[in-house]
């Protein structure tokens, strides 16, 4: 379907660059089924990084477009319908029109910023300042009722090849066996422990391990993640090349996806999402949201603006989802949010320590960091999840979206776009699955239905070419009826009960 236009991110040397000398950590071993990335490019990438710069991007768009071209006649053959038969073919259309321009995307004109100048910077490039060759980097984690994953989790994390690291651990008052471990972690390993007497909730907990990181770059993951040791290493050194930068998200695969059809299900669908979808918002600099499994921020674009993320209200009330995105939308946005945030906090220790300039960074993604996750594997937790995600989407929605449409007509379409997608599912979910059978229109059920299985294939297939040999692509269908089926769903109850739940990150 989609030849992979861009060289394999195992292609750069293992080594780190010059100033970030390798460390001795060793690496848990990852369980049975996940695969370390260890491809080399093929021919078609090793002829591809021999070329002029200008000429392998042209090469990689004609590629692109010969590889979308069945998608492109399949529209240009319905276009000349759609006036005849707006309702049935609207959405469709659409739908498939906003994949081949996101795939077109992602796939002509994504480059991984750690492997190679970005193409796309910005004209005031010489206002961002530039970090240290080698920053501190002060890399942080929050674990609640984690006993049986936090030491691979911690482990990895000091396995990393970076050098100058503070690695900071909160625990938010665990009743399980956690406490234990991070004990016996803390004596063996060259970390930091935070043992909280209270719940404070996961942002107040990263707030406080904030209050004593002192790295030029401050680094997140969660606590039932694996890093590849190489990982965080890329991230900075993308930091480093491109200062206008204020924080790059890894690239995160599913940890025990080999555990079932569900897992593997997910695992194709988390490779979409970042290689697909966060890479062409990357192309704009404009991801939405840094994902929580490696997170990446310089310490100047967030750093008055932590007491703003922990104490983030909505609706009258404390916000305790949207992690990841709001934290994000405060880098996004800071050139038009920023004043009125540090106004609001004022005395905050954040805000009075030092008073960092509003800039217009960018976010980017960064595909060779490698980091995989547990995701649920039951359904119950996959729906708890779901309706989290749901929530933090229709809180962002009223944060981001209001500034989005300043930093561009490609971040605004995209974001947007999407958005328009997720709010207008259970309509056409409700539409297709339960008014056309109910008004004796099954054939429009069953065409909704084929769009949704070849929507899936065509990511699959995308699946497929960057990633060779891997089975897996074929769950990638699975994912796409899960989603229009029972998630479209979701929407409206996350919305009635936006006010309601705690932080879990049980995937079990």
């Amino acid at each position: 379907m989609i030849l992979h236009p861009l060289p394999a991110p195992e292609e750069t040397p293992a080594g780190p660059p010059p100033g970030l000398p390798a460390t001795d950590r060793v690496l848990p071993p990852l369980p049975p089924g996940v695969r370390a990335p260890v491809r080399r490019p093929g021919p078609l990438g090793r002829a591809m990084d021999r070329m002029d710069p200008a000429v392998r991007h042209g090469f990689r768009r004609v590629l692109t477009l010969l590889c979308i071209l069945p998608l492109l006649l399949i529209l240009a053959r319905e276009a000349p319908r759609l006036p005849q038969s707006p309702l049935i073919l609207g959405y469709g259309f659409v739908v498939l029109t906003g994949t081949i321009a996101m795939l077109y995307i992602a796939y002509s004109k994504y480059d991984d910023p750690a492997v190679r100048e970005l193409r796309r910077r910005p004209r005031d490039l010489d206002t961002f300042p530039p970090l240290p060759a080698v920053p501190r980097v002060s890399f942080l984690l929050a674990v609640k009722d984690e006993e049986d994953c936090i030491e691979d989790c911690v482990r990895s994390m000091a396995a990393s090849d970076y050098p100058d690291l503070q690695i900071v651990v909160v625990d938010d008052l665990s009743e399980d066996g956690t406490r234990d471990v991070l004990r016996r972690l803390e004596h063996e390993l060259d970390i930091t422990v935070l043992y909280l007497d209270k719940n404070l909730g996961k942002k107040h907990a990263l707030v406080r391990a904030c209050e004593i990181a002192d790295g030029d770059v401050i680094a997140f993951t969660d606590s039932d993640c694996i890093l590849a040791p190489d990982a965080l290493r890329r991230c900075i050194d993308a930091l480093v090349r491109h200062p206008e930068l204020g924080a790059v998200s890894g690239h995160c695969r599913a940890l025990n996806a080999p555990v079932s059809v569900f897992t593997r299900a997910q695992d194709v669908w988390y490779e979409g999402q970042f290689r697909v979808a966060k890479a062409a918002e990357a192309v704009f600099g404009s991801v939405a949201c840094v994902s929580g499994p490696l997170a990446v921020f310089r310490r100047d674009a967030i750093y008055n603006y932590l007491p703003a993320w922990a104490g983030d209200r909505f609706l009258g009330a404390p916000f305790r989802f949207a992690t990841d995105r709001q934290l994000t939308g405060y880098v996004l946005g800071q050139k038009w949010k920023g004043q009125g945030l540090k106004r609001q906090y004022a005395d905050s220790p954040f805000v009075t320590a030092e008073d960092f300039p509003e800039r217009t960074w960018r976010i980017g993604y960064v595909q060779s960091a490698r980091v995989w996750t547990n995701v649920p594997a039951r359904f119950r937790p996959f729906m708890k999840q779901q309706i989290r995600w749901k929530k933090s989407f229709i809180r962002n929605m009223c944060f981001t979206g209001t500034f989005m449409w300043r930093r561009g007509l490609g971040p605004a379409a995209l974001y947007y776009g999407h958005a328009l997608w997720v709010v207008s599912a259970p309509f056409m979910a409700f539409r297709h699955l339960l008014w056309a059978p109910l008004h004796g229109a099954a054939f429009l059920t069953l065409l909704y239905l084929c769009g949704v299985v070849l929507k899936g294939l065509v990511w699959g297939l995308a699946f497929k070419v960057d990633n060779p040999g891997d089975t897996r692509w074929r769950y990638r269908p699975v994912m796409s009826l899960l989603s229009s089926v029972i998630l479209a769903w979701l929407l409206p109850y996350s919305l009635a009960t936006i006010r309601r739940g705690v932080w879990s990150r049980s995937a079990t």
